[in-house]
């Protein structure tokens, strides 16, 4: 009988090491970086017309002219989309050019947000039915890629620029414009 008290206390230690397991989950750090299937690849091939007056629409040939772009997909009605409005002025005031793509949306809707919270983008063009948004792996808005001179695709970030972020689109940019050449 005492050979066999070892057995007694299996299931505890069982589930003494799930627990661990569980808690050790818990306090890492999760990854939140996403991980598009897009990055490397060229932009799908688009002409969107313009949303505004007075702004051009859009097409992927606009990326191909030697210079790395933001490509901002964006909604009037995207909250997240007023929140990152500030650092899009912060980076357009830097000199980095920036397009959008306005996701099912009006053109008097988009002139009233641009007109309260600041316009950053030399273009916008109109992607009514998501369909640009869908072939750039784009789940949401907002999302901004980085795209090289040449129109590849060299950055996907998901959601709401925050200040935090402006340096590392900076970074971007410039690295995208090192390997263009």
């Amino acid at each position: 009988m005492s050979g066999k008290r070892w057995v007694v206390w299996l299931p505890l230690c069982a589930f003494g090491v799930i627990v661990a397991v569980v808690m050790w989950g818990l306090y890492l750090p999760a990854d939140r970086t996403v991980h598009s299937a897009m990055v490397g690849k060229p932009l799908p091939a688009f002409t969107l017309p313009p949303i505004v007056p007075g702004k051009p629409g859009l097409s992927d040939k606009d990326f191909r002219q030697g210079k790395p772009r933001l490509l901002n997909v964006f909604a009037s009605w995207c909250i997240p989309c007023i929140a990152e409005a500030p650092q899009l002025m912060t980076l357009k005031a830097a000199g980095v050019p920036i397009d959008a793509v306005a996701i099912r949306d009006t053109g008097p809707a988009i002139t009233g947000f641009l007109r309260r919270n600041g316009d950053p983008y030399a273009r916008i063009g109109d992607d009514a039915t998501s369909r640009l948004q869908l072939a750039l792996g784009s789940s949401g808005v907002p999302e901004t890629f980085v795209i090289d001179g040449r129109g590849v695709i060299r950055m996907q970030h998901v959601g709401d620029i925050r200040p935090e972020d402006v340096a590392r689109l900076q970074q971007a940019l410039a690295e995208a414009e090192v390997g263009a050449e």
